[in-house]
């Protein structure tokens, strides 16, 4: 594992269980409202979607499960692709709780088995900030073409590249150039719930922050087929874009 993988890793798992519980409620709980609306629990996301029943699906840094869970209600074959040992835990104990299985492979996803993955999946999913944990995009995109099988989708969903340039989402992180290619050090998204003794001594993540041109160029010379790109309001602010959804397929 590659050394801003462990240091990332670290962050991630400290208090993970602990905040879904805080954030989302027991797995229990949770499995719930994924069942009574598991549409509902999708989000926009679920309009990128040609088909549920039958499809294999890689989530990737499915973190808790929030997404994963939903999919496989629906009748999908999710394998979760995650560092935390913590989100494991919540998957899988929501996951069962709601009368469905899923798979979590805990690893860095530049460490995917591929002798067990490659051309494995029909869809490649991600959503919720991803991106900036991978210091080089063209090696990450090249791994997600590589999992997909011919005519595969990728679903790539994340925060807008203009958060570099201002706080947009109130994620309380620095702001940079936006054209910056510089490795920064900051805090896990959800460090802001914690009471400041914890938030103190959490672990930092290490960040590299990309921009819209970026982003879509490394999609393009990894082989994908650019389908679409959307912008999305800020939940912060509905006049200034705050994620994106863009999706590709595997020539």
């Amino acid at each position: 594992m590659i050394d801003y993988s462990v240091q990332n890793k670290k962050a991630w798992e400290y208090n993970a269980y602990d905040f879904w519980v805080k954030q989302s409620g027991s797995p229990m709980e949770r499995a719930k409202k994924d069942r009574e609306n598991p549409v509902g629990m999708l989000k926009r996301y679920a309009d990128y979607f040609d088909a549920f029943e039958g499809i294999r699906v890689a989530n990737i840094c499915g973190s808790c499960g929030k997404k994963a869970v939903p999919l496989a209600i629906l009748g999908a074959e999710v394998v979760i692709f995650d560092i935390s040992r913590d989100n494991r835990r919540y998957a899988l104990e929501t996951a069962q709780a709601a009368g469905v299985d899923i798979t979590f492979e805990v690893c860095d996803v530049l460490e995917i088995d591929m002798n067990r993955y490659k051309g494995f999946f029909d869809v490649v999913f991600m959503e919720g900030g991803v991106l900036h944990y991978f210091h080089d995009i063209d090696v990450f995109m090249d791994i997600m073409y590589s999992l997909l099988k011919a005519n595969g989708k990728m679903i790539c969903s994340d925060f807008h590249p203009f958060t570099k340039i201002s706080d947009i989402l109130s994620l309380e992180q620095s702001s940079m150039s936006y054209f910056s290619t510089d490795i920064i050090e900051g805090e896990m998204a959800h460090a802001r719930f914690f009471e400041e003794s914890i938030r103190n001594a959490m672990p930092k993540c290490s960040y590299r922050k990309y921009t819209i041109s970026e982003i879509i160029n490394a999609v393009i010379r990894s082989g994908f087929i650019l389908k679409s790109f959307d912008e999305h309001p800020a939940w912060t602010n509905t006049n200034l874009p705050g994620e994106f959804t863009l999706v590709a397929v595997k020539d």
